[in-house]
């Protein structure tokens, strides 16, 4: 699952198939397509979150549109909207290291909604906390991604967790796609012994 996170943010190199999104032509083999993450409109939230420990937490989300081009000034002028609407503005000036785990997962999230992507992608968003701040932290996360207006692709083994954070679910097992459908229809209509067990 998370190979197919890394294949779709161009993290990883195909062999075969294609990844298309809005209509552009990402990855195709056959023809030698294959953007580069950073001209990729993808934002990635890593299990471990990967902030950088020598920025404070406004540079950490201004960083890629640092990369982009923008000034340190209009990097951070632009990062700062994020910090406020994950509540996370007084921390602006913290390093990493100071931060409790939810409040890392919630700058991981405003990096990667700061570059405006035109998909989402969190590989286990939760993983890294604890039980206590979990269910705070999962319930705050839907209201963001509901918020976010395109599409998210969440990567996560906690069926609980799929089914707070997912309308739509797909089903992995052994490899291969077991069953996919609105998240409704999956708990209550089970395709397979395992569906069932993890619903």
């Amino acid at each position: 699952k998370t190979t197919l996170l890394r294949a779709l943010a161009g993290l990883l190199p195909q062999s075969h198939g294609h990844v298309i999104l809005d209509g552009k032509t990402l990855d195709d083999p056959a023809t030698g397509v294959c953007v580069i993450p950073e001209r990729r409109a993808i934002g990635f939230v890593f299990q471990d979150y990967l902030l950088f420990p020598h920025l404070s937490v406004i540079d950490n989300v201004a960083f890629g549109l640092r990369m982009d081009g923008a000034s340190k000034a209009a990097a951070r002028q632009r990062a700062l909207p994020f910090l406020e609407r994950l509540g996370i503005a007084d921390l602006a000036d913290r390093r990493p290291t100071a931060l409790s785990g939810g409040q890392a997962q919630r700058v991981a999230l405003a990096r990667a909604l700061a570059r405006a992507p035109g998909l989402l992608l969190l590989d286990e968003p939760l993983a890294a906390l604890d039980a206590s701040s979990r269910l705070e932290v999962r319930a705050d996360l839907r209201g963001h991604l509901t918020s976010f207006g395109g599409p998210s692709l969440v990567v996560t083994h906690d069926a609980l967790e799929a089914m707070v954070l997912a309308d739509r679910l797909l089903v992995i097992e052994g490899g291969r796609v077991v069953q996919r459908g609105p998240t409704n229809d999956v708990v209550s209509r089970p395709a397979t012994d395992f569906v069932a067990r993890m619903t």
